[in-house]
């Protein structure tokens, strides 16, 4: 099967935990925002379909997956797909479910990220909002943080299989987002990463070891790996990073 991912042609974001799932899989996919406005592709493909009036399950908001006649959103509910079709996923139900929860803890680090830097509305640039973003990031860098990698930590080393990954004896689309997420928070949080990745060398040798895996070497080097910049999940503003 083709795939069709539709996230915002200019950003990481969200899009980039599915699209490193579909990159490590060999996936057949299109990333429909990022390609010329032709032939039903490109950015005004992606808000016909948010319109939604020509579906029943209209998705929220990008990124949202087709897969045939499906039209899947949420990040966490598109990798529960793909994750059983392109092997990256437990086989077991409760391997399952528990690789589901594990996503979603991800989400919900995700976005406490995110309100680093825009806690009081994602309409008001970071400018509007830079003294509560301050006393946000300090929150987050002294306690959250901290026990977030904490408890994912704690996950690796007391898999029951001993293999290094979060979930399992192999490779899994949860680890591809710890990857993203230890890649993000060391663009955005440097100094705070370096004093708190010493308490976690487990998710630093997961980290290493995933990038190390032939596709998505080959992807990180290419030029469909985005850069990360000031305008997505993760961003580096030296003030909120003391």
């Amino acid at each position: 099967m083709r795939y069709e991912l539709y996230y915002w042609p200019s950003i990481q974001g969200r899009g980039e935990f599915v699209r490193l799932l579909l990159e490590e899989a060999g996936a057949d996919y299109v990333d429909v925002a990022r390609l010329p406005e032709e032939n039903g592709m490109g950015l005004a493909a992606l808000l016909r379909l948010l319109g939604g009036e020509s579906l029943e399950h209209v998705p929220f908001a990008p990124p949202f997956l087709k897969a045939g006649d499906l039209v899947i959103g949420q990040t966490a509910n598109i990798l529960l797909y793909l994750g059983p079709r392109l092997g990256l996923a437990p086989k077991t139900e409760a391997g399952r479910h528990w690789a589901h929860q594990l996503q979603l803890t991800i989400a919900d680090l995700v976005g406490e990220i995110h309100d680093t830097h825009h806690p009081i509305a994602s309409s008001l640039y970071y400018e509007d909002q830079k003294p509560e973003a301050l006393r946000r990031a300090k929150d987050f860098t002294k306690n959250r943080l901290p026990k977030f990698l904490g408890y994912f930590e704690q996950v690796r080393a007391q898999n029951s299989f001993r293999s290094g990954y979060l979930v399992g004896d192999t490779l899994s689309y949860v680890d591809l987002s710890m990857f993203q997420v230890v890649a993000g928070l060391r663009y955005a949080f440097p100094r705070t990463m370096a004093r708190l990745e010493p308490g976690c060398p487990g998710l630093v040798e997961l980290h290493r070891r995933v990038a190390r895996r032939p596709r998505l070497a080959a992807y990180l080097a290419s030029d469909r790996r985005l850069p990360f910049s000031e305008e997505g999940i993760f961003r580096h503003y030296p003030e909120l990073d003391r």
